[in-house]
Parts: C-alpha cells; sequence; structure tokens
C-alpha cells in the first residue's frame, strides 16, 4: 500500500522497536490489548503509564506491524513537534493506524486540541485504528475541550506499570540480543547498580558501551561499564 507524499517525515517511526522484544513483566494484559488492535479495524487504544514504562516502545513496534501486514502507519510523538506541526494531522484518515504518542504534552493547547479532535474523528469515521498514549490517565488530562476526551473514552483503556529491578535486567538482556552483544550478569548488575535507573538511562549506558566495546575492539566488562558510566 502506498503512503501518502503529503504526509511529513516526522510521522515515521522513530525507532525500530518490535512487539516481540517487549517485556510484558506486568504489562502482559496492555501487551495483547496493543496486539488485539491490528485485528479490530475502528479500534482506539489509550495507553497510559510513567516515563519507561513502554509506551513509545509499544506504538512505535505496533507501526511496524501493521505495516509488515499490508496496512498503512504513521508514529507521530506530539512532545517533539512545533504547535505549526498540527497540521500533520490533516488527512491521516487515508491510513489503517495512527499512533499518537505524548498525548499528555499538547493538553490545554487549543491548536493541538482541535486538530486531535478532527484526526480522530476522522479515522474513526473511516474505520481506521487509533493508539494514543499519555504518561496522565485520561481521567486526570486538563483538556479544554471536553469532546476529545470524550472520544478517546469510546475506546479500550490500559495502564502500563514500571519494570521492576528483576524486570529491568530482562529488558538489558533484551536489547543486547537486538543490538548482538554478549552481556554478562557482572556487567548488567553494575549498570542497575551504578547507572540512573530509569530504563531511559539504562538503555543509553548499554548503547554507549556497545558502541565503546566495537570501538576499542575491547569485550564488554565491568571496568569498561565504569569508563562509559564516568565519561
Amino acid at each position: 500500500m502506498l503512503f501518502s507524499p503529503q504526509i511529513p517525515l516526522q510521522l515515521e517511526p522513530r525507532r525500530p522497536d518490535r512487539l516481540e522484544e517487549f517485556v510484558a513483566g506486568p504489562n502482559g494484559i496492555p501487551l495483547a490489548a496493543v496486539r488485539q488492535l491490528l485485528e479490530e479495524p475502528g479500534g482506539i487504544l489509550f495507553l497510559s503509564g510513567p516515563e519507561g514504562s513502554g509506551k513509545s516502545h509499544l506504538l512505535n513496534a505496533l507501526c511496524h506491524s501493521a505495516r509488515e501486514a499490508g496496512l498503512a502507519a504513521f508514529y507521530i510523538a506530539l512532545k517533539s513537534l512545533p504547535e505549526e506541526a498540527a497540521a500533520s494531522l490533516e488527512g491521516l484518515q487515508v491510513l489503517d493506524l495512527v499512533c499518537v504518542d505524548d498525548l499528555d504534552s499538547v493538553a490545554g493547547n487549543p491548536v493541538w486540541e482541535n486538530a486531535l479532535f478532527r484526526c480522530f474523528n476522522e479515522v474513526r469515521a473511516a474505520h481506521g485504528r487509533l493508539l494514543v498514549s499519555s504518561r496522565k490517565r485520561l481521567s486526570s488530562l486538563d483538556f479544554l475541550l471536553p469532546d476529545l476526551a470524550s472520544r478517546l473514552a469510546w475506546g479500550v483503556r490500559q495502564n502500563l506499570q514500571l519494570p521492576d529491578d528483576e524486570g529491568k535486567m530482562e529488558i538489558l538482556d533484551q536489547r543486547a540480543r537486538t543490538l548482538r552483544i554478549e552481556l554478562p550478569g557482572d556487567v548488567r548488575a553494575y549498570l542497575l547498580k551504578h547507572s540512573r535507573r530509569d530504563m531511559a538511562s539504562l538503555l543509553s549506558a548499554l548503547e554507549r558501551l556497545k558502541d565503546a566495546a566495537f570501538a576499542s575492539k575491547r569485550k564488554i566488562t565491568v571496568p569498561l561499564a565504569r569508563e562509559i558510566l564516568n565519561s
């Protein structure tokens, strides 16, 4: 299926995440709901959860799965876009799946709220699928446009939880497999103990560790991890 040449590049999935790489932990039900969305034309799914709970992973991953299934799908991260980009939401009803990340970052902005309201109505009328994420639950978002919340309330709502330490170790192991590197257990434990403990920081440290190991042709060890974290 061809994509509209008028859709700007910001709508491309920004990460190569995959659903099979998502470590579910306590989030098995939200993961199942995301997978189910591919089977439900016209479906709406609202995901809430704190930073680091995996929202962006799931949105990007569903876009990739949809495309592999022959569907037209795009991802948009509202947090990274200026107000003028609200016009990018026009015409998305031609797509099978629209993933909107960081809804909470534009709550209270009338330009974005009106653009999103039109977009959601048009996508739903065309039997497209909507996957929307927010750090806050739907009931806690301070919209100027109450009908925006009511449209999203028509769908399924799921809340994601942060991984515990065991889950963080599983996520680090999974990312290491994706990067095709060996992550020894003592190095993983060192990262978890000495790095910032949010997942974004842990995964960033792992990426820097991989790059340093390749550049210096060294094995991934605790001393190398110490150098990375101290740099």
